[in-house]
C-alpha cells in the first residue's frame, strides 16, 4: 500500500494492513500484519506501530528449516529525499537510526514491513539455543543421534605445526 504524504490528515491516521513483501532469500510463512499510527508535521512523517508475522529460516548449526515468529515495534521518521544532500556524506548518529526518506510524496508500507523483517532476522539463525549441529566428520545431526566419530579439536594457532608434522612424516 502506498501512502500519499499530502493526504495524511493533520490529526493523523491509524491503518491496519496485511502484506507479504518479496524478499530474496527469506520465505514468509505467514503474512505480516501491521498496525501503524501515521502523523505528519510539515514535511516530516512519523510512523509508529507494531509489525508481526512469521518467516522460515535455516538453522546455521544443523541446517534444518524452522519457523521464527517476528513481532516488533516500529518507530520511523520520514523526510523527503530532496532534503538529503547528495554531495554531503553524512554519518548517522545513534539517535538517527530510525530515519528514512520518501520520494515523490509517497511512502510504501511494504518497505516498512520489509525493513522490519530484515532487521529482526538473526545473522546466525538457530532452531534452538541448545542445537548441537552436525558432526564435522560424518554429517550426522547430533540433535537426533550420537555418532561414533572422534573429533580432535586442534588449537588454530597450532594447526600450522600439525601440517608441518604430517609433511615431515611423509618425506622422512
Amino acid at each position: 500500500m502506498k501512502l500519499e504524504v499530502f493526504d495524511i490528515p493533520d490529526e493523523g491516521v491509524e491503518i491496519e494492513i496485511e502484506e507479504t513483501p518479496k524478499i530474496d532469500g527469506v520465505k514468509i510463512t505467514q503474512a505480516f500484519k501491521a498496525i501503524l499510527r501515521i502523523e505528519k508535521k510539515g514535511v516530516e512523517v512519523f510512523v509508529k506501530g507494531i509489525v508481526s508475522g512469521e518467516v522460515e529460516l535455516q538453522c546455521s548449526r544443523c541446517l534444518r528449516e524452522y519457523t521464527m515468529p517476528i513481532k516488533t515495534l516500529v518507530e520511523v521518521t520520514y523526510h523527503p529525499i530532496e532534503e538529503l544532500n547528495k554531495e554531503e556524506l553524512m554519518e548517522l548518529k545513534r539517535d538517527e537510526m530510525d530515519i528514512d526518506f520518501y520520494r515523490d510524496g509517497l511512502i510504501d508500507t511494504a518497505d516498512i514491513i520489509r525493513d522490519q523483517i530484515l532487521l529482526n532476522i538473526p545473522m546466525k539463525p538457530l532452531c534452538s539455543e541448545n542445537c548441537k549441529g552436525l558432526c564435522p566428520v560424518c554429517g550426522t545431526d547430533l540433535n537426533e543421534s550420537e555418532c561414533g566419530c572422534v573429533v580432535k579439536e586442534i588449537d588454530p594457532r597450532m594447526a600450522v605445526l600439525q601440517t608441518l608434522l604430517r609433511r615431515m612424516k611423509t618425506n622422512g
